[in-house]
């Protein structure tokens, strides 16, 4: 499980990095500006979720690799940028296949730290979600997380999915997976058929600068 764990979250680390490599060049930052937002997108999340579960100090202040693979996520992307022609495509699935990847990661902290499930699956959408956040504040964009489109949810629902494997013959290895799938999945499926959370201003009228 160990190998499962440390592959999930080299690919999340990527996932983010490059989700905000992709805002970043969207809003014509400068490098420096990339790489911070690349930074603050992949670490962000879990940097919150080892503040609140008490881990001093954070978890990527005393990994090395992650900046390296931040780094070379951020070259990579700038130098093929232009096979990333569609931005808001590659920017949807990275986001996508990060928050998959980080809602995991997130609850596994929390099953280490020995949380409830209920606890654990706020930590894995704290940290599928938060870093996204900061990245869209950042650039002057309204966070996906608060809009309509089901983002956290897919999280939320994701993780009770794994919790829900557990208590099955499956393997924990392959309920691991199974989590991050059925995140990756939701996220998906919702954006495909147009699932979204209900509209709470059908009465209001066109909102105002």
């Amino acid at each position: 499980m160990e190998n499962i764990y440390l592959i999930v979250d080299i690919l999340g680390t990527i996932a983010f990095a490059v989700s905000g490599v992709l805002v970043a060049m969207e809003k014509r930052l400068d490098i420096f500006g990339v790489g911070i937002i690349a930074l603050v997108t992949a670490l962000g999340g879990g940097t919150l979720r080892d503040m609140l579960i008490g881990i001093t100090p954070v978890t990527w202040t005393t990994t090395p690799m992650y900046m390296y693979i931040i780094l070379g996520a951020v070259i990579i992307a700038v130098l093929f940028q232009s096979r990333l022609k569609y931005l808001r495509t590659s920017l949807f699935l990275f986001d996508t296949i990060g928050i998959g990847f980080y809602t995991m990661i997130g609850i596994n902290k929390g099953v280490e730290a020995g949380l409830e499930p209920l606890i654990c699956i706020a930590l894995g959408t704290i940290t599928a979600s938060f870093g996204g956040v900061l990245r869209d504040i950042l650039c002057n964009e309204i966070p996906v997380i608060f809009r309509r489109e089901v983002y956290a949810t897919a999280c939320i629902l994701g993780g009770a999915g794994y919790f829900l494997l557990l208590k099955t013959p499956l393997p924990e290895a392959y309920a691991y997976l199974m989590g991050v799938a059925l995140v990756i999945g939701m996220r998906l499926a919702a954006v495909r058929y147009h699932i979204a959370l209900p509209n709470i201003y059908k009465n209001a009228g066109p909102l105002k600068d």
